[in-house]
């Protein structure tokens, strides 16, 4: 009889790593750290020494490079860091000075440093040294001597400043171990809200239950699943701090609400600890009520006070939430100089004359991504400044209490009871920063850009477009203030196979049927010059939301140049728009009291006056002296019995091209005396006060501008004719052709094609485009010259290359939707222009100008 004995493995050893976080593994060596690393850790996360060895030196254990080598090794773990990547340090780190180096690494970038120590027996590491041929001849003393240097450190490492510390110790624990990725307590990226974030409440129990109403709560629970998130500054100056608390802390314990510290949090936390602290700035009537309240309850507050995290990341990045403001390097890190930001904000070290310290506008600097609530700073009345905002409207000083929904980015507040604390400061001042934030800054536009877009996710702009929009933008644009928004480039129809056109209705329709668009409308396609209309109700409108003093809007080109160069003729535009509004009934019906217009201004000549002379003009004189004479000295040619009858034939036909040519450029040019004779044609009211109107139905904005035009008393704005179309409906394209073909034979330069319901997207979820120009046969003439029509010539242009101007339209679109979007939100004025200025950079791409 057999006997077999087992032996039980050993349990599965659990070591929580944070996802953004410093990892710096130590021990011997020949203790197993590149093995284990390699089992745990991706390839990208882990530096290891002696790879940085064998860059520097061609040879992993030249021990002479070691200083290079670690020179690389935190050059390479900083950029990793910075760019908020877990790393981790394959080295052997059991000199303390070595470790030192790493943990200061790890609070330069705001992030944990942790341990995974490999306290391996000697005996396994010399076997592990001799088993490999690059190390066999090691020395046996370097590898007790690190065994003693580990063994001095073990006590030490979390005095040292490593925030969690894992020892395994031998061959059997190292093989059960598993490496456990934990999430940030400040990430709480995955969940998307909805949430109404509510500014600091310091004891004012009653207002923050009014609020708490208003906003929609029952009993501290939404009908609709929101979430409440609690900017922190709960207790002092109030008359009910326990009260404020209890609600607080019943709402966060059954997951309806979130909460991070305030500092008067902090300062009552120690005080619960039993810390020496002065019993000043409301302090003291905070002790006072809980005084009157149980030790059970007071524990609870310690405890609550003690869960706080110094800031949320909330819905997917977009969203930072903490008390005194935090700038962008700080979001989602973890160490005491952010927390201490998050509580206390930054100061300039001054003080002011009442003897408070003076903020540091960290808001006027900031350039992130995300939003930033906060409070801290009690003003009178809350407004955005470079996506951050401020809650703290001094409820218990005599304001307000204010709640922000998001992502509605609606404010909700509700007035004090009674003033239940004097102020030492008056609410007199503003948020840090200003209302408006700091103006545009050169890092904003400089150099290679990415930018987010919600239409077509991200989009980049060349370093070199970039400096070629800056040197349009920074000396020809209107006040940037003004400058909204850019429309994009419009894409050309597919080229036609029909005899005699290089453009036809028909591919446009076919398209637009392609991509699953059933209806769109065709719109009459104005000769003249694409033009952004800002128009503002009054004075006083455009100086609260843009914040410029005289102009009441802009009128400007699609590069951002204004049309005329004296602002009277501007602002009577801007006049006889703002009647027409008025009359229509739109600045009512629209709730806005601003809004943006794209329409087309006529006539060309306006701002194509030198191209029309020098370039149109010019070919046009040309063939008007020279054709004839040389028809006329080949008529007397052929008289004389000259074999030269094709080449007069050929020369009547340039002649009779050259004529259609000079007919074709002077339909979209008359003579203009001031405004008399100034035309424009709206075709689509783009955004208003608090919406962007870009993804309404064509049908609808046509009745809006239709009513627009009506009611002009002036004589400017000119009617756009359109025609619906079905794109699947044969008699219905049949309709839209024969349509365009009465157009352009009268003179007209043809139309643009659209999807009725306006932002569409293809079977695919992906944008298609917002309109396809269809241009006339004799319209085409100006823009490839006066010969274009005969067959040679039509056959080499339908190799025209269209794909790169297609993309670009789409790209400039969803950038332009992306400005309109940020515009409408109220976002600060760089945010807006990132996206326009993107526009401007894209026009400077290569493409053929005459698509």
């Amino acid at each position: 009889m057999t006997t077999t004995s087992t032996t039980a493995a050993p349990a599965k050893r659990v070591l929580p790593v944070t996802d953004l976080s410093l990892v710096v593994l130590i021990g011997a060596t020949g203790s197993g750290k590149s093995t284990f690393a390699h089992k745990h850790f991706k390839p990208t996360e882990v530096i290891s020494s002696d790879f940085c060895r064998g860059l520097v030196a061609d040879d992993e254990n030249d021990q002479s490079a070691s200083g290079d080598a670690f020179d690389v090794l935190h050059y390479i773990a900083g950029k990793r860091l910075a760019a908020g990547r877990l790393t981790v340090v394959d080295a052997t780190s059991v000199q303390s000075e070595s470790r030192r180096q790493l943990v200061q690494l790890a609070r330069q970038h705001d992030v944990l440093p942790i341990a995974i120590v490999l306290d391996l027996p000697e005996d396994v590491c010399a076997e592990r040294n001799a088993a490999r041929p690059d190390r066999a001849g090691m020395p046996r003393h370097v590898i007790s001597r690190h065994r003693r240097e580990l063994r001095r450190s073990l006590r030490g490492l979390e005095r040292e400043g490593f925030r969690k510390v894992h020892i395994l110790r031998s061959v059997e624990e190292v093989e059960a171990a598993e490496v456990v990725l934990e999430r940030r307590y400040n990430d709480l990226t995955h969940l998307t809200g909805p949430f109404d974030i509510i500014g600091d409440i310091h004891g004012c129990s009653s207002e923050l239950e009014t609020l708490l109403a208003a906003l929609g709560y029952s009993d501290g629970v939404h009908p609709e699943g929101r979430t409440a998130v609690f900017v922190g500054d709960l207790v002092d100056r109030g008359p009910d701090s326990p009260g404020v608390l209890r609600r607080v802390m019943s709402m966060v314990a059954s997951g309806n609400a979130l909460c991070v510290p305030g500092n008067h949090e902090n300062k009552l936390g120690r005080y619960l600890k039993g810390r020496n602290v002065q019993h000043t700035h409301g302090l003291a009537e905070t002790i006072e009520q809980l005084d009157k309240e149980d030790d059970a309850f007071r524990a609870q507050v310690r405890e609550f006070i003690d869960s706080l995290v110094s800031h949320y990341v909330l819905d997917g990045g977009n969203l930072v939430v903490c008390h005194a403001g935090l700038p962008e390097k700080y979001h989602g890190r973890t160490s005491g100089r952010v927390r201490s930001h998050a509580l206390y904000g930054d100061t300039t070290g001054e003080t002011d004359e009442f003897g408070l310290p003076v903020r540091y506008p960290w808001a006027e600097d900031y350039r992130g991504r995300a939003a930033v609530v906060y409070g801290h700073t009690p003003v009178p009345s809350t407004s955005w400044i470079n996506n951050t905002i401020c809650l703290d409207t001094g409820a218990v000083f005599g304001g307000k209490m204010t709640a922000l929904r998001w992502p509605e980015r609606e404010l909700v507040d509700v007035p004090a009871e009674k003033v239940w604390y004097e102020p030492v400061r008056p609410l007199l001042t503003e948020a840090p920063g200003g209302r408006e934030g700091r103006p545009l800054d050169l890092a904003d536009v400089q150099g290679r850009r990415v930018v987010e877009t919600r239409h077509m996710a991200r989009i980049g702009v060349r370093e070199e477009n970039a400096a070629a929009a800056l040197e349009v933008m920074s000396r020809f644009a209107v006040d940037p203030r003004l400058l909204a928004y850019l429309p994009p480039t419009m894409a050309p129809t597919a080229t036609s196979k029909a005899e005699g056109f290089l453009e036809h209705p028909v591919e446009a329709f076919a398209q637009y049927r392609a991509d699953g668009v059933e209806k769109v409308v065709c719109e009459e396609k104005h000769m003249g010059s694409r033009a952004v209309a800002l128009v503002c109700r009054d004075a006083a409108a455009a100086r609260e939301r843009f914040g410029v003093e005289g102009p009441t809007g802009a009128l400007h080109t699609r590069t951002g140049r204004p049309f005329f160069d004296d602002p009277a003729v501007t602002e009577e535009i801007l006049e006889r728009l703002r009647t027409a509004v008025m009359e229509a009934g739109l600045w009512d019906e629209l709730d806005t009291d601003w809004l943006l217009l794209d329409a087309e201004l006529m006539p060309w000549s306006l701002k194509a006056s030198g191209l029309l002379r020098s370039q149109y003009a010019a070919v046009g004189a040309a063939a008007g002296s020279v054709f004839p004479g040389a028809t006329a000295a080949l008529d007397k040619a052929v008289a004389r019995g000259i074999p030269v009858d094709g080449l007069l034939a050929t020369q009547r036909e340039r002649a009779a091209d050259a004529v259609a040519f000079t007919e074709a450029y002077r339909r979209y040019c008359w003579t203009t005396e001031g405004l008399e004779g100034v035309r424009l044609a709206p075709f689509q009211i783009l955004a208003v006060r608090g919406r962007s109107l870009a993804g309404v139905p064509h049908d609808e904005q046509l009745v809006w501008l239709d009513r627009l035009v009506e009611h002009d008393p002036t004589g400017l704005l000119q009617v756009t004719r359109r025609l619906v179309v079905e794109t699947a409906d044969a008699s219905s394209v049949a309709s839209g052709v024969d349509w365009w073909l009465e157009m352009t034979g009268r003179g007209g330069e043809g139309m643009v094609v659209k999807p009725l319901g306006a932002l569409a997207r293809d079977g695919k979820g992906r944008l298609v485009q917002p309109g396809i120009k269809v241009r006339g046969r004799e319209y085409l003439r100006i823009i490839y010259g006066p010969e274009y029509t005969r067959p040679e010539n039509l056959e080499r242009l339908r190799g025209r290359f269209l794909n790169h101007k297609r993309s670009l339209a789409l790209r400039e679109y969803a950038l332009g939707l992306e400005a309109l979007d940020r515009l409408a939100d109220g976002e600060p004025l760089w945010r807006v222009h990132e996206a326009v200025f993107a526009v401007l950079a894209l026009e400077s791409e290569p493409v053929d100008p005459r698509l």
